[in-house]
């Protein structure tokens, strides 16, 4: 396909991700006493199997870490996956600096973009978030079952989320570290930044990884707690779903994090929709986000 024809698609793709009205949770909780330590729900809209509470989708959104995007912009998809039964929470947390005045920056555009990530405030929100969200559930969404709950994050939040399964493979030392892995039905990640050296070597979102862990003198001192291609098996049922013509993080990304589990001695799950890009994994009249909630449902019923 010729570039012109292939960015015309890409840019058709985000707008129509990005035209649905925000829709607005039926809950919010705070897990800090910062403005973006928040956790949006969502109440399941309809019943689906038997009575009871149903799974609970954590979704961590995209966006490159960085401030420009928020939680707002995958209400749509958690308002969807709510219509198909399940129970959400939606994770804020905080990221980097926000867009320079008079640019308009986007999850994909290089050169224009601030930092992304905070060192090591990101991973302090993600951490605790994950840590707060089963009493959090129980008192606001008793609806949701945290005994069967299915990670999911987009592109920086499909990192997040590989992140957040494996903490109990961190090194010794970092603060985030638990003592057993977590009690997930499984990850979906969505065009993940997975492997953070790839995405590094490719400029996935303009030099995001590198500002994520801070400082280019420490990006490989930090990888070892940062990067979800070095803290394998994490024996947690694991899907990537990514998109072939995805011009923001590409499918070499992916590839490698399923080829780092494999030497590990762990299978993971790789869908590779034809003809899709970055954002109709998240955008509710997108085919390919009917194909993600059913990589959810299967892990989680």
């Amino acid at each position: 396909m010729p570039d012109d024809v292939a960015a015309a698609r890409a840019a058709a793709e985000e707008r129509s991700a990005f035209s649905h009205p925000p829709v607005d949770p039926d809950a919010t909780a705070p897990y800090g006493d910062l403005p973006d330590q928040v956790i949006d729900f969502y109440a399941p809209r309809v019943r689906v199997g038997p009575g009871g509470p149903v799974p609970l989708v954590v979704v961590l959104h995209g966006g490159a870490w960085r401030a420009a995007h928020d939680r707002r912009h995958v209400t749509p998809f958690a308002d969807f996956l709510a219509r198909r039964g399940f129970a959400v929470a939606s994770v804020e947390y905080r990221r980097g600096g926000d867009t320079p005045e008079g640019v308009a920056g986007t999850a994909g555009e290089a050169g224009t973009a601030p930092a992304a990530g905070r060192w090591p405030e990101t991973f302090d929100d993600v951490a605790a978030a994950l840590d707060a969200l089963p009493a959090l559930v129980r008192e606001v969404l008793p609806q949701g079952d945290h005994r069967r709950t299915v990670l999911v994050g987009h592109s920086a939040g499909g990192h997040l989320a590989l992140w957040a399964a494996a903490r109990h493979l961190l090194p010794a030392d970092a603060p985030w570290r638990t003592d057993r892995p977590a009690p997930l039905r499984g990850v979906v990640a969505l065009a993940p930044i997975a492997d953070l050296a790839v995405a590094d070597k490719l400029d996935v979102c303009g030099g995001a990884t590198r500002q994520l862990l801070g400082a280019d003198d420490l990006f490989e001192q930090r990888r070892p707690y940062a990067d979800p291609a070095l803290l394998l098996p994490t024996g947690i049922a694991t899907t990537l779903v990514q998109g072939r013509a995805d011009r923001v993080v590409p499918q070499a990304v992916a590839e490698a994090y399923a080829d780092a589990a494999a030497k590990a001695g762990e299978v993971v799950g790789l869908t590779l929709l034809a003809d899709v890009g970055h954002f109709p994994l998240i955008d509710p009249v997108a085919d390919a986000c009917a194909v993600v909630a059913e990589e959810i449902a299967q892990l989680a019923w």
